[in-house]
């Protein structure tokens, strides 16, 4: 995912030069984080892991690293009336997000996932404008049509041969996925603001691991539990701890930093990110029609975020 989080643009706030840099090198981690993970899980499913054995590994070691983290960390009290909105968080959008990622990855593309996985920021817009109501421009609805027919290309277009009907399932199941994410960051916009992020992501975890529960009775059967091989090992490791884990706690303090605007800006260099990794690691090759879509979702989103600022102004 991208796992970035969209929110409303940040106030101004004056930052020395310093400041500035290490904010936006969190991100930048944080982005690349996000961007290596895509070609890593894809190793792991389906040599090492099912896609389902990745979302537990995931969920459950996400879960237990951001309690044990809250030991050391100052937290807040999360509000009762909150917790609904946590419940649905995560044991809905974080789950469903992480599942149908995951699921997509055994039969898409890495690439085309990383394409896909730009769209939350546009569901973000379509939830608020069907169920909230929010007052939109055609310049919005503009970008939201281009961004969809960059989606477009990329779910139509068939690189494998034979496997082309299994790319476009998995092309279908990352857009899921990223709808669910987008249900995520909307769900979640107001505990976000209000709590510090171990505080609020230790109960999200929690809630989405209890759907996952049902998923544990094919845990044993994992592959990676029957080899002396390191290298799953590692890219499990790199999975629970870098996108999980230590990209929320990058994220935060960026946004403080540099706001929220310019952060979400990174989420399109998520792409750039995933291609070069998948190609250096030999599992995918970049063909011309995903750099154009690439180019025409960008695109799309560019124009989206400009008449959301216009917007923004004019309120």
């Amino acid at each position: 995912m991208s796992d970035i989080k969209t929110s409303k643009a940040s106030p101004p706030q004056s930052h020395s030069v310093g400041d500035i840099i290490k904010g936006n090198l969190f991100v930048l981690i944080a982005t690349i984080f996000f961007g290596v993970n895509i070609p890593v899980v894809k190793i792991l499913i389906p040599e090492w892991m099912s896609s389902v054995d990745v979302t537990i590994f995931r969920l459950g070691g996400g879960c237990i690293l951001m309690w044990l983290a809250s030991i050391f960390i100052k937290t807040d009290k999360i509000q009762r009336h909150d917790y609904l909105r946590i419940f649905l968080g995560g044991a809905v959008g974080l789950f469903l997000f992480m599942y149908l990622f995951n699921l997509s990855l055994r039969y898409a593309d890495p690439i085309d996932v990383s394409i896909i996985m730009t769209f939350p920021p546009i569901f973000v817009i379509l939830i608020g404008i069907i169920f909230q109501h929010k007052r939109t421009s055609w310049l919005e609805i503009c970008g939201i049509a281009v961004g969809f027919i960059g989606a477009f290309l990329v779910i139509i277009t068939q690189h494998s041969g034979e496997k082309g009907s299994d790319n476009m399932l998995g092309d279908c199941l990352a857009l899921a996925s990223t709808l669910c994410y987008a249900f995520y960051l909307v769900i979640l916009e107001g505990p976000m603001l209000r709590y510090r992020p171990v505080s609020m992501l230790r109960w999200v975890f929690l809630m989405s691991c209890l759907p996952m529960l049902v998923l544990l009775p094919s845990l044993p059967k994992a592959e990676i539990f029957h080899t002396t091989d390191w290298q799953p090992w590692a890219c499990i490791a790199f999975v629970l701890i870098c996108p999980t884990f230590l990209s929320y706690f990058l994220i935060n303090p960026a946004e403080k930093l540099i706001g929220s605007e310019l952060v979400s800006i990174y989420q399109y260099f998520l792409p750039v990110v995933a291609t070069i990794a998948s190609v250096i690691m030999g599992i995918a090759k970049i063909h011309w029609i995903q750099i154009l879509a690439m180019i025409v979702i960008i695109a799309g989103m560019l124009i989206t975020n400009r008449a959301k600022r216009k917007q923004t102004r004019k309120e």
